[in-house]
């Protein structure tokens, strides 16, 4: 795979904003980003759509992608629930001229960064704290209770990866977190 431009990985515990910042990155068009859509053996959950969402397959599907060495990185997140970022997608960005930017698990973002140590930075996004976490899980109603308490156990595992990304950023207060997150991407694009 030919480099061909630069890889912006947030990374987080699920509820701790990243996929708000990320929005909100897409929305910076002077940073000249786009979604990289992952690769996910689950059904879609409330209202979102394969090929804008995820790229949902079977877990069958999954595994044959896995065989054909077609994804820049997967994890088996919980027992048959994959995730992943094809190959295909990042190179179909990048060939828009293009920035790839990424909303993906703690291990995913450091498989990428590990790839890739130059073109990527790697973005930690560090909630409040668990009983926030929780609480936002919860908000949301799209999970059971036993889903939720999986997400906080991860959580704590992943809080520990922390120190391994090019940066932290504290969302303690969200309209602060954007800015820091824009300056930083900001930053990084333009070298």
């Amino acid at each position: 795979m030919s480099i061909g431009g630069k890889l912006i990985v947030f990374s987080a515990p699920s509820g701790s904003g990243k996929t708000t910042i990320v929005r909100h990155l897409l929305h910076q068009e002077d940073l000249n980003l786009e979604f990289s859509i992952s690769a996910a053996s689950r059904a879609p959950r409330g209202e979102e759509v394969s090929g804008t969402d995820y790229y949902f397959m079977s877990t069958e599907q999954f595994k044959k992608h896995i065989k054909a060495e077609d994804f820049l990185e997967w994890e088996e997140v919980y027992r048959d629930n994959f995730y992943g970022t094809l190959k295909s997608e990042v190179e179909r960005i990048w060939a828009k001229g293009k920035n790839v930017i990424f909303d993906i698990d703690v291990s995913g973002g450091l498989r990428i960064k590990h790839k890739f140590p130059n073109e990527t930075l790697a973005v930690f996004v560090k909630p409040p704290s668990v009983d926030e976490l929780k609480r936002r899980l919860k908000e949301r109603s799209t999970e059971s209770d036993d889903k939720i308490n999986m997400r906080i156990a991860k959580a704590s595992v992943e809080l520990a990866t922390a120190p391994q990304f090019d940066v932290i950023i504290k969302n303690y207060d969200l309209p602060v977190a954007l800015e820091e997150a824009y300056q930083l991407v900001k930053d990084f694009v333009k070298d």
